[in-house]
């Protein structure tokens, strides 16, 4: 077992470990409300941009739901006569070929790939057709989007709660079925911060909590989402209609288990994927990748006939590449529903009423 993982897998206790480490969680305690009382007190700027902000984040360390979350949201301003644009760091992203900002839309998908954007905002853009803008500094690449886009009127910020030099309007935090693990903050916990920091800045609404889990996780009320399993369609099939589960071929459990099919999960929770797949009658060999892992070299055998894939994991998948290397695999497309209950619609639009702007 590796230290991070050893790591990450006690902070859902207060065990040896974590106590040990409390100290320098303390230290970061005090760096992280010295900073927001510095934004606060202006002493630190914090940007306020042409247009509304949206921010989606969470408060622990690693995956939680923001990127499903953000897709429902874009889906719903879309829905409502928005025009959103996405602002993102592009975390993994390489800048060599690329200097940031870098926007990633139809003019420029063709020469783009997920090891140039990143994996989420490439699996953003062919979910929602919304423009995307990748650059660490989320105001510089929010004055390029509205430049560059003059029709967005809501900026949407995947993961940047914590991103204080740029001012927003709305907050969503969302939690999944870890809640806030022992409720310490880094490294001792899972913690970024606290889970009832005050918001920096004016908003128009209080922060509103979504749980990416079966069930309310910390003591902050809040609204669930439901995940499911679209059927699976083939890779081919979803480079060129994604988001779309309609397919001439669909792949379902077999009656024999005689044998199990390969999964393979480059995402935070894996075994969460596997237990989905599990759920619907799958016999599966789950393989776990480190989250934004790389497919290069394929991570299967060649022998091996069918292989399902999330979403996140396909976009960084080459249909040619797969044939080229792996012609006897056929490689299956696990789309996710994410669906937030209705009192978390009801609760952003009431919020969303409440800004500058409404949709041109």
């Amino acid at each position: 077992m590796s230290l991070e993982t050893l790591l990450t897998s006690s902070w859902q206790k207060r065990s040896c470990l974590p106590t040990l480490l409390w100290p320098l969680s303390a230290l970061h305690g005090a760096a992280v409300r010295t900073r927001r009382w510095a934004y606060d007190q202006g002493w630190l700027k914090s940007t306020r941009l042409p247009c509304p902000v949206l921010v989606v984040g969470n408060r622990i360390a690693g995956g939680a739901g923001k990127t499903p979350t953000t897709i429902a949201i874009l889906e719903h301003l879309l829905a409502m006569g928005w025009h959103p644009g996405v602002l993102t760091r592009g975390y993994k992203a390489t800048s060599d070929q690329h200097p940031r900002p870098l926007l990633l839309d139809e003019n420029s998908e063709t020469r783009l790939t997920a090891e140039s954007t990143g994996d989420e905002p490439l699996l953003i853009w062919r979910r929602t057709g919304v423009p995307v803008m990748i650059d660490p500094s989320r105001v510089r690449g929010g004055l390029a989007l509205l430049s560059q886009r003059p029709e967005v009127d809501i900026l949407v910020c995947d993961d940047g709660l914590q991103h204080l030099a740029l001012a927003r309007d709305i907050e969503v935090v969302v939690f999944d079925q870890r809640g806030q693990g022992n409720g310490w903050l880094l490294p001792s916990g899972p913690l970024r911060e606290p889970i009832d920091v005050h918001p920096v800045g004016r908003l128009v609404a209080a922060p509103i909590t979504l749980y990416n889990a079966d069930h309310i996780s910390t003591p902050i009320p809040g609204h669930l989402a439901r995940r499911s399993v679209a059927p699976l369609i083939p890779l081919e099939d979803w480079w060129s209609c994604p988001g779309d589960t309609i397919s001439h071929r669909s792949f379902r459990p077999p009656e024999s288990e005689a044998s199990a099919v390969w999964a393979l999960a480059g995402i935070a929770q894996p075994d969460r994927f596997f237990e989905q797949l599990r759920a619907q009658g799958w016999k599966i060999h789950g393989v776990a990748l480190p989250d934004h892992a790389l497919m290069d070299p394929l991570p299967w055998p060649r022998d091996v006939s069918d292989v399902i894939v999330t979403e996140k994991d396909a976009v960084k998948l080459s249909p040619d590449l797969v044939r080229r290397e792996r012609p006897h695999t056929t490689v299956w497309v696990s789309s996710l529903n994410f669906s937030p209950d209705n009192g978390f619609w009801d609760e952003l639009d009431q919020a969303l009423t409440r800004l500058p702007s409404a949709p041109r």
